[in-house]
């Protein structure tokens, strides 16, 4: 019997209201909502006490989880992971840190960092430097993260989308370099197709064993749901049941055909065909 969670990137349905999110999201089979924090808020931090108690009775009332937090970097403007500007360095790293108690405060257990734009090695004088940054930034996070009972997850992108942490063996390479016990990297499989030399269930067997691998998401490499696009998710599900994954698995398409509700249902009804088929014994 599977052990992880399948979650629905929220941006996906964010032209509902967040209960209704989580409504849908109960009745189409989703365990739970992984929240981009622009859908709640231009400022997420500055979310009250109040109101991020009712997000999260929202879902505990559709007996979904809010299962953590991705997309973290767009709001408010001007954020960046690599810069050398001693202001953005500063309001970066509190606003990070700011996503992790955000995160906890929901109830969630995940944090992805993806933002492809605000993490560019350009914007610092060299890449050591842009690395520094970023090392900086980071440890100060999973800090927060280990304190807060949270994970923070670095997400290797697509070369096509940044030029900082494109694969799995770089985001490995960092999350040593950063040393923090709460923090790890993921694997999203639009990006493994689009910039890795193995399959994603490959990369799943081969460095989930080393506990750096705690967060799946999945997506078409046409930036679709899944069943929507040329590529089988089986031998993806497999792996992670093999290897025993207890974690979160989000759905995350960028191209939402014909709309994000439907794209959204037909992923969950996939999905749960495949687990189903792949535990069916006669």
């Amino acid at each position: 019997m599977t052990r992880f969670r399948i979650t629905l990137c929220n941006e996906v349905i964010g032209a509902m209201s967040f209960a209704q999110q989580c409504a849908f999201a109960a009745a189409t089979g989703y365990d739970g909502l992984e929240i981009a924090p622009f859908t709640l808020s231009d400022d997420p931090a500055t979310l009250t006490s109040s109101q991020r108690a009712e997000y999260r009775r929202a879902a505990e009332r559709e007996g979904i989880a809010i299962t953590g937090l991705h997309w973290l970097l767009n709001v408010p403007a001007g954020l960046s992971l690599t810069s050398d500007d001693p202001e953005i360095h500063r309001r970066t790293g509190e606003h990070m840190r700011a996503m992790v108690d955000l995160c906890a405060d929901l109830g969630g257990t995940i944090i992805v960092h993806g933002s492809p734009k605000q993490r560019p090695l350009a914007d610092a004088q060299s890449v050591d430097r842009a690395r520094e940054n970023a090392v900086r930034l980071l440890r100060l996070a999973g800090r927060r993260a280990e304190i807060a009972g949270v994970t923070y997850c670095i997400e290797p992108l697509s070369p096509a989308l940044t030029d900082f942490v494109t694969s799995v063996r770089e985001a490995l390479d960092l999350v040593e370099e950063v040393g923090a016990p709460a923090f790890a990297t993921m694997i999203d499989t639009l990006a493994a197709w689009g910039g890795e030399d193995e399959e994603p269930e490959a990369l799943i067997r081969s460095h989930m064993p080393s506990g750096r691998v705690r967060h799946i998401h999945l997506n078409d490499d046409n930036a679709r749901a899944p069943g929507q696009g040329q590529r089988r998710f089986a031998p993806i599900l497999k792996a992670l049941i093999e290897m025993g994954y207890e974690g979160t698995i989000g759905v995350e398409p960028f191209d939402y055909h014909p709309d994000g509700p439907t794209a959204a249902a037909r992923a969950i009804g996939y999905l749960r065909g495949i687990v189903e088929t792949l535990e069916y014994r006669p």
